[in-house]
C-alpha cells in the first residue's frame, strides 16, 4: 500500500508542478489554486502515509473545476 501512495502522490506532485508552470505563463488564479491543492495533498499523503489526503485533494480539485476556476471554462 505504501508503494501505491508514493506513486499516486508523485503523480499529484508532477501535476502540481505542471499547473504551477502553466500559472506562470497564463497568470490564471484557478491554476494556482489547483496546483496548491494537488501539491498539498501529495505532501500530506506522504507525511501521514495514508490514502485519504489524495482522495480529498482530488475531490477539492473537482470542486474548483465545477466552480469554474479552470482556464477553459469561460461561460460569461
Amino acid at each position: 500500500m505504501k508503494i501505491i501512495i508514493y506513486v499516486v502522490a508523485g503523480l499529484f506532485f508532477l501535476i502540481s508542478m505542471a499547473l504551477f508552470f502553466a500559472h506562470g505563463r497564463t497568470r490564471h488564479p484557478g491554476l494556482l489554486l489547483m496546483g496548491i491543492t494537488y501539491g498539498g495533498s501529495a505532501v500530506l499523503a506522504i507525511l501521514l502515509m495514508h490514502w485519504w489526503p489524495l482522495v480529498v485533494g482530488f475531490v477539492l480539485v473537482w470542486v474548483l473545476r465545477m466552480l469554474g476556476l479552470e482556464p477553459g471554462s469561460k461561460e460569461q
